[in-house]
């Protein structure tokens, strides 16, 4: 580019001594003085300063600092100056040409005036580019932080093409990520494309496909070799290169690629983890490549500072890939760790089958529907991915603790262990056939004390005691037998049961015992459920194992809140729940959804033996009767029955 001289208007300057040839520097002559903002900022430009010009901008100091910035000038004075006269800015000048100066003299100064110009040409230069890298070195940074923090792969993936596409101005994109075989050396077996961005082509469907780690594509060849590959046009490439293009894509679409940048993924173990590609770096950044003559005006080569940002990006990406992989297949392990956790659970207690599965995703669903609603104490709550995550594995393990309870009292469906209520019917039966002998006795000493005289009679009557011994007996056990059956509501007055429990039998050797014993009568007397007080205890226990088990494994930070919100499942807002009995203030909102999951789910359980199940209406209306008398939160029941969250447990329900 020719250095600029610029000359007021009638000034007789001849530009040809400046350089070997008489247009080595290009003089224009201008009425005023031209605005910074107007001159090429890397032209080596020299001004001449004379008073017309000063003039034309009316001693503007700001307009002739900012032009001493881009270019070099020089006072030029009239006849008689031998130096700058008063009115010049002596501090911005780079030199003065006295008037009348000879021409061997102006030509020196000049030629210094250049020498300046050039040097704050070169001062620019050296300053952009200092910026620039600046700035590339802060986009690699936030970079590198936002892909540190993303753990969503296809999220990460994304803002990798992105950043890379925007740092070269590429046009389009793709990623590859490697398959490896499963011998244990770390080798990729193959490359999955994964994603792809194109800025001409926008609607471009995804579909996932395979390539060969070898020499045949791009992709391969950079996998398998771990070096990058620049291609100024690969339409163009020599017959001796192994890798090609496929141009179906182009074909198909009408797309030209042309300039490509092929860089491998590498960890600091140097393994490949995957492939970015840029395609058609561009002039202009948001240019859209709409024909071959737009493609040959704005299509560059991917240069050596492209290929320098790029493999930047590319290792701090290949971590980021690298640590999400790993981080899913924590998760995946964790996963299978908490599957086995309610596997086993539900082999100690088969009755609650599918109850911790429903629990988590009653109370997932609840928090999911919390984040819709519009007014209320809970309408600015909302749940992110890893909060929703918290409290699946929450209600996954709510009920972990029952491995910690005896087996005979967790499964127990009645009132009465089977074994004691075996125990009852063998005394009953035992009864019944003493009844039996006795009759026989008692005919057999009729006979022998008076023989056959009134001997129907006293049969007739013997016989009928005999049966009413039996019919006794037997509505003593129908008594037993119902009392034993478990209710969800407390029921029953039981003086039936009491009235039996005063009788007594004795035993063969004449030891007498009443029909029930004082255990047998307490459970058979217990009002609701199938537990006594001390069982009900030990089954409350489960919580406190739960909580004691969950606070032993090392959460990381965002499911650390996991044991307190299992902890306080059973726990009520005034204070009547367990084991704690605290209320509202010290029970969590994620605890407080759970333990409407959890009331619902033990309601409406079909696979309960222990009791019958209810209908999803008397399911509703008994939470409705917890939540009025201040045990459950009315708020959150309120938004439970409004999104009809519970079908999504139901038969069909995803």
């Amino acid at each position: 580019m020719k250095p600029l001289l610029i000359a007021a208007l009638g000034r007789a300057v001849n530009s040809a001594p400046l350089g070997r040839r008489e247009d080595d520097v290009e003089l224009r002559r201008v009425p005023v003085l031209p605005l910074a903002g107007t001159l090429d900022a890397e032209r080596a430009t020299v001004v001449l300063l004379d008073r017309m010009l000063l003039q034309s901008v009316a001693g503007d100091s700001q307009r002739i600092r900012d032009l001493a910035g881009v270019a070099a000038l020089v006072g030029l004075g009239d006849p008689g100056d031998a130096e700058p006269p008063a009115d010049f800015p002596v501090d911005l000048l780079a030199g003065f040409i006295p008037g009348g100066s000879a021409p061997g003299a102006v030509i020196a100064q000049l030629r210094g005036a250049f020498r300046h110009a050039a040097a704050l040409v070169g001062e620019r230069t050296v300053r952009a580019q200092e910026a620039l890298r600046h700035h590339e070195l802060t986009e690699l940074t936030r970079v590198g932080v936002a892909l540190s923090t993303e753990r969503n792969l296809l999220a990460l993936l994304e803002m990798i093409l992105s950043q890379a596409r925007r740092l070269t101005s590429a046009d389009a994109g793709s990623i590859y990520l490697t398959e490896r075989d499963g011998d244990g050396d770390g080798k990729p077996e193959r490359l999955l494309f994964k994603l792809s961005q194109n800025h001409s082509l926008p609607a471009i469907p995804l579909k996932e496909f395979a390539v060969a780690v070898d020499h045949t594509s791009l992709a391969g060849y950079a996998a398998s070799t771990g070096e990058p590959l620049v291609i100024g046009d690969v339409y163009l490439l020599p017959d001796h290169v192994e890798y090609r293009l496929n141009r179906s894509f182009d074909e198909k679409l009408g797309y030209r690629t042309k300039s490509v940048l092929v860089i491998p993924m590498k960890t600091h173990r140097d393994e490949v983890v995957g492939v970015l590609q840029l395609i058609n770096r561009k002039r202009t950044a948001d240019a859209r490549l709409s024909g071959a003559d737009v493609v040959a005006r704005e299509v560059l080569p991917f240069d050596q500072r492209a290929v320098e940002l790029v493999s930047a990006l590319a290792s701090q990406a290949a971590v980021a890939i690298e640590n999400s992989l790993l981080y899913a297949d924590i998760e995946r392990l964790f996963e299978g760790f908490v599957t086995a956790a309610v596997t086993a659970i539900e082999s100690r207690d088969p009755t609650t089958f599918g109850h911790s599965g429903r629990v988590a995703t009653l109370s997932v669903g609840l928090a999911e529907a919390i984040d819709q609603v519009g007014d209320g104490p809970y309408r600015n709550l909302r749940f992110s991915r890893e909060q929703l995550r918290e409290l699946r594995y929450a209600g996954l393990l709510h009920d972990f603790g029952k491995v910690g309870v005896r087996e005979q009292v967790l499964v127990k469906e009645k009132k009465l262990y089977p074994a004691d209520l075996e125990i009852i019917r063998h005394r009953a039966g035992f009864l019944i056939q003493q009844a039996d002998l006795q009759l026989e006795r008692s005919l057999r000493e009729h006979l022998l004390a008076h023989g056959r005289d009134g001997y129907d009679v006293a049969c007739a009557r013997l016989t009928a005691e005999r049966d009413a011994q039996h019919a006794e007996l037997r509505g003593f056990l129908d008594v037993v037998m119902a009392a034993n059956e478990p209710t969800i509501l407390p029921d029953g007055s039981f003086e039936e049961l009491h009235r039996h429990a005063k009788r007594t039998w004795r035993d063969l050797d004449g030891v007498e015992h009443p029909l029930l014993r004082g255990e047998e009568l307490r459970f058979l007397t217990i009002r609701k459920g199938s537990l006594d007080d001390a069982e009900r205890r030990e089954i409350e226990s489960h919580v406190t194992h739960t909580y004691r088990f969950l606070q032993q494994i090392p959460w990381t930070r965002e499911l650390r809140g996991i044991p307190a919100i299992a902890y306080g499942h059973h726990e009520k807002l005034n204070g009547a729940g367990y084991p704690q009995k605290v209320d509202a203030g010290a029970i969590p909102v994620q605890t407080r959804m759970m333990t409407i999951a959890d009331i619902y789910d033990a309601l409406t359980a079909t696979d309960r033996p222990y009791k019958r199940a209810v209908t999803t209406e008397q399911a509703l209306d008994i939470l409705h009767d917890e939540a009025s008398e201040g045990m459950l939160d009315a708020d959150l029941l309120r938004t439970f029955v409004g999104a009809r969250v519970w079908e999504l447990v139901e038969p069909g329900a995803r």
